[in-house]
């Protein structure tokens, strides 16, 4: 017996977003659905690029070859609003115009965002000059990373770093560590605003805390790529317990 049927837009009917995950990251998918998860019509759809557990210049210029192929993975038949390539150390030593280029490659009408991209939108729509900057990368991967959001206008205000190479144990890192590193951070040095880079460490539960206890806000690479892709997808609710950031519109333009 053959069935009828009926069909409709698909799930993303208000978003449809893409994301590029690294093969090593165990923590960006996790907390880009706790950001997503309640929002009606919007779908998210994951690819995973390769990625070495070293986190080095080289391994991370790599993934800018590889990442067509990866986009390639996300369903074809879908009109992506906008995707986003989850490294912040690769999008800071490949270039935010580069992942673009290569993800609109395969999706050239999609949006494309990235960390360091994101973060710069979200430092600037906060109105953050003065950044005390925390990371957990060893210190070559810190310094491109630093030259760039230098080159954005912001000043870095203080800095601290884990030192660690290995993206494993980036992803253990625990989330009280990562809460007292930024409250440190506000305590002794003369910022407006926390920037956390790493989509594997685990940030968006403690960023609330941080902002009450020090009374500036905090950035952390997955929430802002997550604002970041959401706002420029047109959605633009603010969302509680996520960080001053999820109260801010993206202004058009």
């Amino acid at each position: 017996m053959k069935l009828g049927f009926e069909t409709d837009n698909g799930i993303g009917t208000r978003a449809t977003l893409g994301a590029i995950v690294l093969s090593t990251d165990e923590t960006f998918e996790p907390e880009l659905a706790q950001m997503t998860g309640t929002l009606d019509h919007v779908a998210l759809y994951h690819s995973r690029i390769p990625m070495k557990t070293e986190v080095s210049e080289s391994t991370l210029a790599q993934m800018e070859a590889d990442m067509p192929a990866s986009a390639a993975l996300l369903p074809q038949a879908l009109d992506f609003d906008v995707i986003g390539y989850g490294c912040t150390s690769a999008s800071s030593v490949i270039g935010s115009e580069n992942v673009e280029k290569a993800i609109q490659s395969v999706f050239p009408k999609s949006r494309v965002t990235n960390p360091l991209a994101a973060i710069i939108a979200a430092g600037r729509r906060l109105g953050m000059t003065r950044i005390g900057f925390v990371t957990p990368y060893v210190p070559a991967v810190s310094a491109r990373m630093r030259s760039r959001l230098e080159d954005a206008g912001f000043a870095i205000a203080g800095f601290g770093s884990f030192e660690e190479g290995d993206d494993r144990v980036v992803a253990r890192i625990t989330e009280a560590s990562i809460e007292t590193a930024a409250r440190k951070m506000a305590e002794t040095t003369d910022c407006d605003g926390i920037v956390i880079a790493c989509t594997n460490l685990r940030c968006l539960n403690v960023i609330d805390r941080v902002e009450s206890a020090t009374g500036v806000p905090v950035l952390s690479s997955n929430q802002a790529l997550g604002w970041h892709m959401l706002r420029l997808a047109g959605v633009q609710e603010a969302m509680p317990g996520m960080g001053r950031l999820f109260t801010s519109d993206l202004p058009e333009g």
